[in-house]
């Protein structure tokens, strides 16, 4: 019998094991990087000494009004210093955070209030009409209502009568003693999924996983102490990656962005020296072709992080000439956000321009915090890694969900053979790297043929005028199904319908071809993902 067979003594207790949460970075960077400057806005400029004072104002402020731990607070808050605040606050005072997107209906923001039982709304002004029309409609006992007015972008307060963010923090304790987990899988954050059909889902996560989140992203990354992050991922949005949580491990600094265009993308970092950024496709196409006005030059590579949606290998070709070095990366709200990445291999340095694009393009392989991320067959076996064969992405680790609030029927069906179930289809390639087909809904069957919309729309996206794209079915009485494509062209470029499908019919087989085209804006969400929903509305309509 070996030695280690007796482990008596050998026990976890307070000097050897503490549960993993994403609020010892801040308290770590108070102590560590006292005088560094931690948040930026404008002119407001916080120290870590600044920003860990009002985050625990807060969170006694918080706790003064009832929060115990367990409860939840929500916010209706672009990315503003408050929404960042909140984030370690509410948690500090053992509160669970509900960042809620701030472009959704009164109805489902009363929903989203109501299903997680929150007892405090933090909202900014301009949005100070939908929390008090939600709360309204609630069938539940109303919150407290505080009102964040910003006077840095020129939002005066809405409401004489409800509470002052400032004065509310300003009666919190300075010496309160932040509420942390006795247990790392405790939940932190409830997250609720876009709900294209349907109510969405609320989506439970844990200290533990946001912690490991805040731990390889860093290794992804490539970073080294103290980045510029500058918040175009919207803050509400996977609580913005986590990378909140992430920064003050790093003693880095948060760049607060309330307003996403591509002037203020190119002042941040022109200004402030930003560094890194996330951002959706249609944020890259904007800094591609902005107005000469509205760029800045810069002499710093920037680090990107695109998801939500599979790039085109020609956005990628252009961003990359601009100095931004781009990383596609794959989650989903219910995995925290990016949980896998195209980690580069210099031996693609020696490929033409097109083909290390298209590879930039892949989803790629697992974060270094994960367990696995593979492609599976209906029958939940590997499928064979040729690059052809379709397969559904499942995930493993830590950085998972805890489940669906309330929902335990989702949840055992999301978790079904003991992977997260992402419904999102994909090939493998002999490396290992995954590549997304589509959504299973947006697979377009036409004559019993597959047709991949992200396949028909990475051609179209190779036309010099076309700005965006999404490619949706519409029916067809001979062959079911046929491609129809939405195209927003580039300001004052031109193409019809017959140039853009002779450019897709020189690219792709003739039977993927988009047989109609339609000209106008597309509609999207706040995270710039196309809702193709209401495409597929329109197209079954024509």
């Amino acid at each position: 019998m070996g030695w280690m067979q007796d482990e008596t003594g050998l026990d976890k207790c307070p000097a050897n094991y503490v549960p993993l949460t994403p609020l010892s970075h801040l308290a770590r960077a108070a102590a560590v990087f006292a005088d560094r400057e931690a948040l930026v806005y404008g002119p407001i400029r916080r120290s870590y000494r600044d920003y860990h004072r009002r985050v625990t104002q807060l969170a006694s402020a918080l706790a003064g009004a009832g929060v115990r731990p367990g409860d939840v607070v929500a916010t209706l808050l672009p990315n503003i210093p408050a929404q960042a605040e909140a984030t370690f606050a509410v948690p500090a005072c053992g509160g669970v955070l509900n960042t809620i997107n701030t472009r959704l209906d009164v109805d489902t923001v009363s929903y989203i209030l109501d299903h997680g039982q929150a007892r405090v709304v933090i909202a900014d002004s301009q949005f100070l009409s939908l929390a008090i029309q939600a709360i309204e409609a609630m069938t539940g006992p109303a919150p407290l209502l505080i009102e964040v007015p910003d006077p840095v972008a020129g939002v005066p307060a809405g409401g004489a009568d409800t509470l002052d963010y400032e004065d509310f923090l300003a009666g919190g304790d300075p010496g309160f003693a932040w509420i942390l987990p006795q247990d790392e899988w405790e939940s932190l954050a409830l997250n609720y999924t876009s709900g294209t059909t349907g109510r969405p889902k609320g989506v439970v996560c844990h200290h533990r996983g946001a912690y490991l989140m805040t731990m390889g992203t860093p290794i992804s990354w490539r970073m080294t102490l103290f980045p510029r992050y500058l918040t175009i991922v919207p803050l509400f949005h996977c609580n913005g990656w986590n990378h909140t949580w992430m920064i003050p491990a790093l003693g880095g600094t948060l760049i607060c962005c309330r307003d996403i265009t591509a002037r203020a993308i190119y002042s941040a970092i022109a200004d402030e020296g930003a560094t890194h950024f996330g951002g959706a496709p249609i944020v890259l196409n904007m800094l591609i072709n902005a107005k000469a006005e509205d760029r800045r030059p810069f002499g710093h590579i920037v680090e990107v992080f695109t998801a939500g949606a599979p790039p085109a290998a020609a956005t990628l070709a252009a961003i990359g000439k601009l100095g931004f070095n781009v990383t596609q990366v794959y989650g989903l709200t219910e995995t925290y956000g990016h949980v896998t990445e195209c980690t580069w291999d210099a031996a693609w340095d020696s490929l033409p321009p097109d083909e290390q694009a298209t590879i930039k393009a892949r989803q790629g392989v697992a974060f270094p915090m994960m367990e696995a991320a593979t492609v599976v067959d209906a029958n939940m076996q590997q499928v064979p890694m040729d690059g052809v064969t379709q397969g559904e992405i499942v995930i493993r680790g830590n950085s998972v969900m805890k489940g669906y609030l309330k929902n335990p029927a989702a949840t055992a069906k999301a978790f079904a053979g003991g992977w997260f179930h992402s419904e999102d289809l994909a090939v493998q390639h002999p490396d290992g790297y995954m590549q997304i087909s589509d959504r299973a809904k947006d697979i377009i069957i036409s004559g019993g043929e597959n047709i991949s919309s992200v396949e028909v729309e990475g051609a179209l996206m190779h036309h010099p005028a076309v700005n965006l794209c999404a490619v949706v079915a519409m029916p067809d009485d001979k062959w079911g199904e046929v491609p129809c494509a939405f195209v927003e062209l580039k300001e004052g470029a031109s193409a019809d319908e017959a140039a853009l499908i002779a450019h897709v019919r020189s690219r792709l087989a003739g039977f993927k071809t988009p047989k109609k085209v339609v000209f106008q804006e597309l509609p999207k969400t706040s995270t710039g993902k196309i809702q193709k929903f209401e495409l597929r509305a329109l197209a079954r309509r024509m």
